[in-house]
């Protein structure tokens, strides 16, 4: 696993271990950030199911001004905190060990770029999209990283969305105001 371009091009991340980790492959974080790439950026984004935290360091190494890595598992904010540390990001990034669903509840910051992608089939997915969608800014975006099979509603409140398929992983990205 390792950054893509930007900033920390070619930085290799720690990644977790174990069966129940998926990491989002190379194919699949280029094409998000070829889909985002004007919106990262100066913005501030929020990466929630952080797990390793590549995606919300790979938006850092692009320009974004700063990244909230949210995650439930102590080894994830642990790991997330040794990849921000290999890539010098520690400045920009938070790391909060929370239930991801429970932080949206809590939080009262916005964002520009919210990065969603819990567990397949986990059934977090549409709860986290209507949680995370107050906290969006005017304009901003959500991306959402879904098995393929995985439908998600086509708009929410203030949203449009844009559905992409790689394989057996599909990403489903909203954007406000458009």
């Amino acid at each position: 696993m390792r950054v893509i371009t930007g900033s920390q091009r070619g930085r290799k991340l720690v990644s977790l271990e174990g069966d129940s980790v998926r990491p989002t492959t190379d194919k699949v974080k280029e094409s998000i950030f070829n889909i985002i790439q004007f919106d990262v950026p100066d913005a501030k984004v929020l990466d929630l199911f952080a797990g390793s935290g590549q995606l919300g360091i790979e938006a850092l190494s692009r320009g974004a001004e700063s990244c909230v890595f949210v995650d439930s598992s102590s080894k994830s904010i642990a790991v997330v905190e040794e990849n921000l540390k290999i890539t010098s990001f520690r400045d920009k990034a938070k790391t909060v060990r929370s239930d991801s669903l429970g932080y949206l509840d809590r939080v009262i910051e916005t964002y520009d770029i919210a990065i969603l992608d819990p567990p397949y089939k986990a059934g977090l997915m549409e709860d986290a999209i209507e949680r995370v969608a107050p906290h969006i800014n005017e304009n901003g975006v959500i991306v959402c990283e879904t098995g393929s099979d995985e439908v998600l509603p086509e708009n929410i409140d203030g949203f449009t969305s844009k559905r992409y398929k790689y394989g057996k992983i599909a990403l489903t990205v909203y954007r406000k105001g458009e």
